[in-house]
């Protein structure tokens, strides 16, 4: 009989979860294939301050739900530079973002996103290290109707990549009908398999469309992203002022005032396309 696509590879394993539905069933998966997990695997969620609450009850429910420790780890500027929180002290206002920014001088952007790799990269990299891992196996929640995202190279670093999902064939759609089947659910909005207040709220990666959309729904967390277009000015120029090239925060913020349900109701407004997504 073949080996389940969630079987545990040997040595040590990192399960990075991001937060959203389709890691937390990537996470149910494993669990069932595996039973309760060994010391040897760590299920780590990378807090950067900018997520919807509903997000992080979602990762505790998860945990408690599933019996399943769930470490909280937070950017720190200082060494060891990260910390262990928890669902009670985990930042809430972009405190881990912020401090990165302050230590870089600058914003990430579509070309240059360190918000990724310092956020949550290293600082899950730094943990794993601090507990005398010297490589590991890091499954990420990649599914099959990803192909853009999983076909790029290995990582040169102490870790390789697994792909369950994509090795079990999992798309959104199978993603969906888990949750449905399931009594609890992530309190944030399915649009066809989508999640568009998933990550970073105002995550640059996003389309112009749901930046907009979320400027006129959420703008007292909307206002986070401009006071730091505000920071960064006051620390640079230009381009590395800006989450995008096309806008600032503050020109969205004055658009949406002026526009408001026109712009996201007529075709060609608003750019639709995504850059893209963090998923560690």
């Amino acid at each position: 009989m073949p080996a389940s696509p969630y079987a545990l590879p040997d040595g040590h394993v990192q399960i990075a979860f991001s937060g959203g539905r389709t890691s937390a069933y990537m996470l149910h998966q494993i669990i069932e294939a595996n039973g309760p997990l060994p010391d040897r695997v760590q299920v780590t969620f990378q807090n950067t301050g900018r997520e919807m609450p509903q997000t992080l009850d979602f990762v505790e429910e998860v945990s408690r739900r599933w019996a399943v420790r769930v470490v909280w780890l937070e950017y720190r500027p200082k060494a060891p530079f990260f910390e262990i929180v928890s669902h009670n002290s985990a930042a809430r206002c972009g405190e881990p973002f912020e401090a990165l920014i302050r230590k870089r001088k600058y914003l990430p952007n579509q070309q240059a996103r360190f918000c990724t790799t310092e956020l949550k990269i290293r600082t899950a990299k730094r943990y794993l290290r601090s507990l005398g891992w010297d490589h590991w196996t890091n499954c990420v929640g990649l599914r099959a109707d990803e192909p853009r995202r999983l076909n790029k190279p290995a990582p040169r670093d102490r870790w390789t990549v697994w792909t369950p999902l994509a090795d079990a064939g999992v798309s959104r759609h199978d993603v969906t009908a888990f949750w449905r089947r399931q009594p609890f659910d992530l309190r944030l909005p399915n649009v066809g398999g989508r999640c568009w207040l998933g990550n970073c709220d105002g995550c640059f990666l996003k389309s112009e469309a749901n930046i907009a959309a979320f400027t006129r729904e959420f703008p007292e967390r909307a206002a986070w992203w401009e006071r730091m277009e505000a920071l960064a000015s006051d620390l640079t120029s230009g381009s590395a002022a800006h989450w995008s090239k096309r806008y600032t925060r503050a020109e969205m913020r004055e658009f949406m005032r002026r526009q408001g349900d026109w712009a996201l109701m007529t075709e060609g407004a608003l750019c639709q396309a995504d850059g893209g997504e963090c998923f560690a």
